[in-house]
Protein backbone atom coordinates (compact mmCIF):
# COMPACT_ATOMS: atom_id res chain seq x y z
CA UNK A 1 0.00 0.00 0.00
CA UNK A 2 1.24 3.35 -0.74
CA UNK A 3 1.21 6.03 1.74
CA UNK A 4 -0.29 9.29 -0.08
CA UNK A 5 2.12 11.92 2.49
CA UNK A 6 5.26 9.83 1.31
CA UNK A 7 6.66 10.46 -1.91
CA UNK A 8 9.39 7.90 -3.75
CA UNK A 9 12.23 7.94 -1.36
CA UNK A 10 10.27 8.00 1.81
CA UNK A 11 10.14 11.65 2.52
CA UNK A 12 6.99 13.45 3.91
CA UNK A 13 4.63 15.40 1.34
CA UNK A 14 1.69 17.27 0.67
CA UNK A 15 -0.26 15.47 -1.72
CA UNK A 16 -0.94 17.05 -4.79
CA UNK A 17 -4.59 17.99 -5.61
CA UNK A 18 -3.69 19.76 -8.74
CA UNK A 19 -5.02 17.48 -10.93
CA UNK A 20 -8.45 17.13 -9.11
CA UNK A 21 -11.76 18.58 -10.24
CA UNK A 22 -13.10 21.03 -7.53
CA UNK A 23 -16.13 19.85 -5.69
CA UNK A 24 -18.76 20.72 -3.14
CA UNK A 25 -17.47 19.54 -0.08
CA UNK A 26 -19.48 19.51 3.66
CA UNK A 27 -17.84 17.73 6.72
CA UNK A 28 -19.84 17.82 10.22
CA UNK A 29 -17.66 16.49 13.68
CA UNK A 30 -18.56 16.49 17.27
CA UNK A 31 -16.98 16.55 20.62
CA UNK A 32 -17.96 16.99 24.33
CA UNK A 33 -16.80 18.18 27.75
CA UNK A 34 -17.72 17.05 30.81
CA UNK A 35 -17.46 19.02 34.17
CA UNK A 36 -18.77 19.74 37.40
CA UNK A 37 -22.57 20.63 38.23
CA UNK A 38 -20.90 24.11 39.67
CA UNK A 39 -18.67 25.28 36.58
CA UNK A 40 -21.70 23.79 34.04
CA UNK A 41 -24.14 25.69 36.07
CA UNK A 42 -21.90 28.70 36.12
CA UNK A 43 -21.41 28.68 32.10
CA UNK A 44 -25.26 28.32 31.94
CA UNK A 45 -26.27 31.52 34.01
CA UNK A 46 -22.76 33.48 32.40
CA UNK A 47 -21.34 33.78 35.84
CA UNK A 48 -17.99 33.18 35.35
CA UNK A 49 -14.90 35.75 35.85
CA UNK A 50 -13.58 35.40 32.07
CA UNK A 51 -17.05 36.29 30.21
CA UNK A 52 -19.29 34.64 28.39
CA UNK A 53 -17.93 30.73 27.81
CA UNK A 54 -20.05 29.78 25.04
CA UNK A 55 -20.11 32.52 22.69
CA UNK A 56 -16.38 32.53 23.11
CA UNK A 57 -15.91 28.74 22.06
CA UNK A 58 -18.14 29.18 19.41
CA UNK A 59 -15.66 32.22 18.06
CA UNK A 60 -12.49 30.35 19.20
CA UNK A 61 -14.35 26.97 16.84
CA UNK A 62 -14.82 29.21 13.80
CA UNK A 63 -11.03 30.59 14.05
CA UNK A 64 -9.68 27.10 14.86
CA UNK A 65 -11.27 25.95 11.65
CA UNK A 66 -9.90 28.43 9.66
CA UNK A 67 -6.31 27.96 11.35
CA UNK A 68 -6.27 23.85 10.55
CA UNK A 69 -4.10 24.28 7.65
CA UNK A 70 -1.34 26.66 10.20
CA UNK A 71 -1.39 23.53 12.35
CA UNK A 72 -1.53 19.90 10.90
CA UNK A 73 1.52 19.69 8.92
CA UNK A 74 -0.17 17.65 5.64
CA UNK A 75 -3.29 20.36 5.84
CA UNK A 76 -4.06 21.98 2.44
CA UNK A 77 -4.79 25.50 3.21
CA UNK A 78 -8.64 26.21 1.72
CA UNK A 79 -11.13 28.56 0.63
CA UNK A 80 -13.75 27.69 3.24
CA UNK A 81 -16.78 28.77 2.05
CA UNK A 82 -18.40 28.04 5.81
CA UNK A 83 -18.35 27.36 9.05
CA UNK A 84 -21.03 26.82 11.48
CA UNK A 85 -21.02 25.89 15.13
CA UNK A 86 -23.49 24.40 17.23
CA UNK A 87 -23.47 23.99 20.97
CA UNK A 88 -25.82 21.86 23.26
CA UNK A 89 -25.93 22.04 26.75
CA UNK A 90 -25.99 18.39 28.37
CA UNK A 91 -27.45 18.51 31.56
CA UNK A 92 -27.69 15.05 32.62
CA UNK A 93 -23.88 14.87 31.78
CA UNK A 94 -23.40 17.61 33.22
CA UNK A 95 -21.61 19.29 30.06
CA UNK A 96 -21.59 20.52 26.39
CA UNK A 97 -21.66 18.83 22.70
CA UNK A 98 -19.83 21.05 20.09
CA UNK A 99 -20.86 20.46 16.71
CA UNK A 100 -18.90 22.09 13.90
CA UNK A 101 -19.85 22.10 10.46
CA UNK A 102 -17.40 23.39 7.14
CA UNK A 103 -18.09 23.75 3.88
CA UNK A 104 -16.10 24.52 0.75
CA UNK A 105 -16.26 23.99 -3.21
CA UNK A 106 -12.80 22.52 -3.47
CA UNK A 107 -9.78 20.21 -4.31
CA UNK A 108 -9.89 18.28 -0.89
CA UNK A 109 -11.90 17.66 1.96
CA UNK A 110 -12.78 19.52 4.84
CA UNK A 111 -13.20 16.56 7.46
CA UNK A 112 -10.08 18.60 9.72
CA UNK A 113 -10.96 22.04 9.19
CA UNK A 114 -14.70 20.45 11.19
CA UNK A 115 -12.66 18.17 13.87
CA UNK A 116 -10.31 21.18 14.63
CA UNK A 117 -13.17 23.91 15.16
CA UNK A 118 -14.29 20.96 17.88
CA UNK A 119 -10.96 20.85 19.28
CA UNK A 120 -10.43 24.59 19.69
CA UNK A 121 -13.95 25.12 20.77
CA UNK A 122 -13.82 22.29 23.27
CA UNK A 123 -10.60 24.03 24.58
CA UNK A 124 -11.71 26.64 24.94
CA UNK A 125 -14.12 26.09 27.48
CA UNK A 126 -11.43 24.26 29.26
CA UNK A 127 -9.87 27.45 29.42
CA UNK A 128 -11.95 29.46 30.44
CA UNK A 129 -13.57 27.66 33.10
CA UNK A 130 -10.58 25.53 34.61
CA UNK A 131 -10.77 28.02 37.51
CA UNK A 132 -13.57 26.26 38.33
CA UNK A 133 -12.89 22.79 37.69
CA UNK A 134 -9.47 21.24 36.72
CA UNK A 135 -11.07 17.87 36.45
CA UNK A 136 -13.25 18.36 33.46
CA UNK A 137 -12.71 15.82 30.08
CA UNK A 138 -12.72 16.31 26.78
CA UNK A 139 -13.56 13.16 24.60
CA UNK A 140 -15.66 11.80 21.88
CA UNK A 141 -14.39 13.78 19.16
CA UNK A 142 -15.48 12.51 16.41
CA UNK A 143 -16.26 12.90 12.16
CA UNK A 144 -20.08 12.08 12.12
CA UNK A 145 -20.68 13.33 8.46
CA UNK A 146 -18.83 13.93 5.13
CA UNK A 147 -19.72 14.39 1.44
CA UNK A 148 -18.01 15.27 -1.74
CA UNK A 149 -14.84 14.25 -3.38
CA UNK A 150 -13.81 10.53 -4.19
CA UNK A 151 -14.69 8.81 -1.44
CA UNK A 152 -18.70 9.87 -1.81
CA UNK A 153 -20.55 10.47 1.29
CA UNK A 154 -19.99 8.85 5.15
CA UNK A 155 -21.99 9.13 8.18
CA UNK A 156 -21.05 7.36 11.31
CA UNK A 157 -23.26 4.61 12.52
CA UNK A 158 -23.80 5.01 16.03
Amino acid sequence: MKLTHLDENDRPKMVDVSPKNDTFRIAKASGTIQMSRKAYEMIIQNKTKKGPVLQTAVIAAIMGAKQTSSLIPMCHPLMITSINCDIEELNDLPGFKISVTSKLTGKTGIEMEALMGVSIGLLTIYDMAKAIDKSMVIGNIFLEEKNGGKSGHFIRKS
